[in-house]
């Protein structure tokens, strides 16, 4: 055997010799790079030189209101993962495991929202074992099953969401309607957690969605707390499940988690970035946004549910105890029966005392310095107050504000 090298094998294997030598001059130099501390930047206040004004949040979670604060702890993990470049793909794979053992749940992953979700998950139970059908939605739907079942009272502003893929609604109103409206095209049965009306439980919209073998979505994208309901929801049978995570969980905002059965977020995460000649390509999900996900739901079950809630509790008693007083003023203290299922107040008046709508006595607080949102639940009489996004303190801001804008109103 001739012992010759030829020219090819020695570029290669020097090329390697090369390589290995400099990625360790590369890792000693890096090393020695991060040993010197780096000064932290200064961090610039873009909102004010934009001319954005913040405010006290006393709404609560809604999107336009930029949903929640990132709690430290989220806040700190997502400002180390942007120092480090990873694989997207791997980042995806090891957190969606992760977040699936804390869930109690076949399969998890990190979306660009509860909305991205709703696509990705649909997408899924869409294309389930059909590379092709990836690429052709949601043109091409030839061949494939393409009709979900929903409730009618259960279409809502992110149908839009599921439309992406490619699909048809078929409504139903009773146990009848939903068990004929299966057939050879239905690919998805699909239940609004928090819709308000229905005759269909969700326990019955599992059953008989499994009977037929079709997967079942439920979208629960505001509905923690309960801590539980985390897990609640799969355990019960549905195959699908999505939650916001910049709600309740405190996470990103523009990230969510899809919650179910492996086979179907396997299929979720082929429809989506990093893969490209998808429905959810534009769906991306930077590195920090996933780890400060998987942060939130560390942060989210580190937490005492029931001190939360006295806390909630007792902010909302001291913002009535301040404006009790005021004439015709009557105050109670309620929580959503799914959906943002915390304390909130509710404060009723008199409008032929207290001459204000509620949306006016809402401009009047956004007008004050500080700046206040109170939650879009008002009517002719009567204002809502959200008070478990508040920070620390901006109880007492709220009360004395709320006050004052009320006590100015009164008529003699």
């Amino acid at each position: 055997m001739s012992s010759a090298i030829t020219r090819r094998k020695f570029f290669r294997k020097a090329g390697h010799t090369l390589m290995a030598s400099g990625a360790v001059a590369y890792g000693g130099a890096v090393s020695q790079a991060r040993a010197k501390k780096r000064p932290m930047a200064k961090g610039v206040d873009y909102y004010a030189k934009l001319g954005v004004t913040p405010f006290i949040n006393a709404a609560g979670t809604f999107t336009v209101l930029s949903a929640s604060i990132l709690p430290d702890e989220v806040q700190a993990a997502m400002t180390l993962a942007a120092q480090k470049p990873v694989n997207i793909e791997e980042l995806h794979r090891a957190a969606g495991a992760y977040l699936a053992s804390r869930l109690h749940c076949e399969g998890a992953l990190v979306t660009a929202g509860a909305a991205s979700a709703l696509t990705l998950g649909t997408a899924a139970c869409v294309s389930m074992g059909n590379d092709q059908a990836i690429i052709n939605l949601p043109v091409d739907m030839s061949g494939l099953k393409n009709e979900v079942i929903v409730q009618k009272t259960h279409r809502y502003g992110y149908d839009h969401a599921l439309r992406n893929c490619g699909i048809k609604f078929v409504n139903v109103e009773t146990l009848e309607d939903y068990e004929a409206a299966f057939n050879e095209r239905t690919v998805m049965a699909h239940f609004f957690n928090a819709a308000e009306g229905g005759q269909i439980s969700r326990e019955d919209w599992v059953r008989v969605a499994h009977k037929h073998g079709v997967p079942c979505f439920n979208d629960a994208a505001a509905d923690v707390p309960p801590i539980s309901n985390l897990w609640n929801y799969t355990q019960m049978g549905f195959d699908l499940v999505t939650f916001s995570g910049g709600k309740g969980i405190r996470g990103p905002q523009c990230a969510g988690l899809l919650l179910g059965r492996k086979d179907l977020i396997e299929f979720a995460l082929k429809n989506n970035n990093p893969y490209g000649n998808t429905v959810g390509r534009g769906m991306k999900v930077g590195k920090e946004e996933i780890v400060g996900m998987v942060a939130a739901v560390d942060w989210f079950l580190s937490q005492d549910e029931e001190k939360m809630m006295a806390d909630f509790q007792k902010r909302a008693e001291r913002i009535a105890a301040q404006v009790k007083n005021i004439p015709t003023v009557e105050t109670k203290i309620f929580l959503y029966p799914v959906a943002n299922h915390v304390p909130h107040l509710q404060v009723n008046y008199d409008p032929n005392r207290i001459p204000m709508t509620g949306q006016q006595i809402m401009e009047k607080m956004r007008q004050g310095s500080p700046r206040i949102e109170l939650s879009p639940a008002a009517g002719a009489n009567f204002v809502t107050v959200g008070v478990w996004m508040l920070e620390p303190g901006e109880d007492l801001i709220v009360a004395r504000r709320l006050r004052e804008v009320l006590q100015g109103a009164v008529r003699a």
